[in-house]
């Protein structure tokens, strides 16, 4: 493998110029601007509030710095709160080309448009020259989501990425699982797995906060989708979901932003900290990816049995599809028949390792099927988080 080499010494698997708007009246402006590149590596991302919110402002820091983005354009309508001279900062000193334009000063749409778009031009021929450099799997950082989960999602398509991301752990790269809202009952025998007494209490919490959570909400993440797939209750969902973290000790746990110190495994908890806040769940399976993008992931796992099409912006999506008809129906969108497993033609070791080697040739340029398509979904909203504690990461077992 061979990547592109940033100031910070991490190594991207894609040279992406990233559009960014500040607030929801730049969006229109800053998708005129990427609809000029359409089949060049552009992407659109952003944030839609007004009202400044730190997790946001942290968030598109590290998605604007992450290893595979090479250069950045913020589109400002000029009036929101959002910290555009802060974000500009971070991305200037990590070493990438970046531009501001705001709207209300730049002399309206099409001049925003068509100053945005001749910049991204010459950002495109700048970052060409960003030496490329080897690669190994112990450098990658890999996430891993499951959505449109069925009663075939924890029999075939998450052992096999569990499977995989044993594998990867083993190689050194870093692995990180989420979402506590659908651990709820697998708390103790994840704890037992954690490297150190403290971490195990750490991700028992973790779960605990998560159950009250949704329970005040009145809701948690089991749609009707998953009931008539075949599931039955939250339990059995979180059972199916826990597989996809494999067998590993479980390094660490990071929230979003939080980029993994080492290899090895990490459990993500993307529950708010706080009191429930209206607008605050987060159920939504791509803003859980751009969660792990935030925290370094070169690309992520995305499990399903009733089928998905999404892929993401700036980090790409490999679709493990659990289940043998879903498959066979959507397979112009799927990367791995996981559903082998269920017609008996294939092993999960077998399965985990044709995702172990598709992640490193995904890492080493080949387009993933949702990327192929050109789906780029992302979305960032309001949250809160308190910053982790040393026990959070412990340096030794």
């Amino acid at each position: 493998m061979e990547g592109w080499l940033r100031a910070d010494g991490r190594k991207g698997i894609r040279n992406t110029v990233v559009v960014a708007y500040l607030v929801e009246c730049a969006h229109f402006v800053a998708s005129e601007i990427v609809a000029a590149f359409r089949g060049r590596d552009v992407q659109l991302i952003g944030f839609p509030g007004c009202f400044p919110n730190e997790y946001a402002a942290r968030m598109m820091e590290r998605l604007c710095t992450h290893p595979n983005v090479g250069a950045v354009l913020f589109v400002s309508l000029g009036c929101e709160s959002f910290d555009k001279v802060r974000a500009s900062a971070a991305v200037e000193g990590s070493g990438r080309p970046v531009k501001t334009l705001v709207i209300q000063k730049a002399g309206g749409t099409r001049a925003t448009v068509k100053a945005g778009q001749d910049w991204v031009e010459g950002a495109l021929d700048s970052i060409g020259n960003v030496p490329r450099v080897p690669m190994e799997v112990s450098d990658l950082v890999i996430g891993t989501v499951c959505g449109g989960s069925d009663g075939t999602s924890g029999i075939s398509g998450n052992p096999a990425a569990g499977r995989a991301f044993d594998l990867l752990v083993a190689e050194g790269a870093a692995c990180i699982f989420e979402e506590t809202g659908e651990l709820i009952g697998c708390e103790e025998i994840m704890a037992e797995r954690a490297i150190t007494p403290e971490l195990g209490r750490i991700l028992r919490e973790s779960v605990q906060k998560a159950e009250r959570y949704y329970a005040t909400l009145g809701y948690g993440s089991f749609a009707a989708g998953n009931a008539a797939g075949g599931l039955s209750t939250i339990e059995e969902k979180s059972l199916g979901a826990y597989v996809k973290s494999g067998g590993s000790p479980i390094s660490g746990l990071i929230k979003p932003g939080d980029v993994p110190p080492r290899g090895g495994l990490y459990l993500m908890d993307v529950v708010p900290d706080g009191d429930v806040r209206f607008g605050f769940p987060n159920i939504s399976d791509n803003a859980e990816i751009v969660e792990m993008i935030a925290s370094g992931a070169h690309l992520t796992l995305f499990v399903t049995g009733r089928g998905s099409v999404v892929g993401s912006a700036i980090s790409p999506v490999i679709k493990i599809c659990a289940n043998p008809d879903t498959f066979r129906a959507l397979a112009e969108d799927m990367d791995v028949n996981a559903g082998d497993i269920i017609e008996g033609r294939r092993t999960i070791d077998q399965v985990g390792r044709e995702i172990r080697d598709f992640v490193v040739a995904v890492a080493d340029g080949q387009q993933t099927a949702s990327e192929g398509l050109g789906h780029r979904e992302f979305i960032l909203t309001y949250k809160s988080f308190d910053p982790i504690g040393p026990a959070c990461l412990p340096r030794t077992a």
